[in-house]
């Protein structure tokens, strides 16, 4: 049995109500865009509904497609799960429960913007959420950089958008090809 398959013999089954309550609970208590790493100790690690190369392997792609890469990724998630229904629960659990909590946040911090405070936990609720973000990053670095070729597209991008500013989509035309490319003759041999 293939390691592939054993994970997938392991791998949790869960309802739409379950995916739609999962991603619930992720989008209403995550903060300041340390979404991706909540999900995947919560999706891998907890309730190990699928592995952590497959969850790296959605996030790039919800990465790479237009899109919020926080609506992005529940919707591959929960499809691979459950097809379209699944895909759905888990966006639509991703989606409205948060929207209604900012909506109610949005009127409190029009009252409290104006205490010193109110910002000060902003900014702290901001720094651990690119911690998270961060991490998550660090993380699937370290799954691309075993072979040279996945390590110098890595590099080059990071070099292309996050010190030259260049153009995320120019880069992407250029580089995500070759990125395929190899990953295409890699797979073959």
């Amino acid at each position: 049995m293939s390691s592939e398959s054993t994970a997938a013999a392991s791998r949790v089954q869960a309802s739409l109500w379950e995916l739609f309550l999962a991603f619930a609970k992720l989008g209403s208590t995550s903060f300041g865009g340390g979404l991706t790493g909540w999900m995947m100790r919560d999706i891998v690690g907890r309730r190990r509904w699928m592995t952590e190369e497959e969850f790296l392997t959605g996030l790039a792609m919800a990465q790479a497609l237009p899109g919020v890469n926080v609506v992005n990724l529940p919707l591959w998630i929960g499809y691979r799960m459950d097809g379209l229904p699944g895909a759905l629960a888990a966006a639509a659990g991703v989606i409205f429960p948060p929207a209604g909590i900012l909506a109610m946040m949005a009127v409190g911090y029009s009252f409290l913007s104006r205490y010193p405070q109110t910002k000060l936990a902003f900014a702290g609720a901001a720094a651990a959420a690119i911690g998270l973000s961060g991490a998550m990053g660090l993380r699937a670095a370290q799954r691309q950089v075993r072979k040279l070729v996945p390590a110098v597209i890595l590099a080059l991008t990071f070099v292309a958008v996050g010190v030259l500013r260049l153009p995320m989509l120019a880069v992407l035309a250029v580089l995500a090809p070759i990125s395929i490319g190899f990953a295409y003759h890699e797979a073959k041999h």
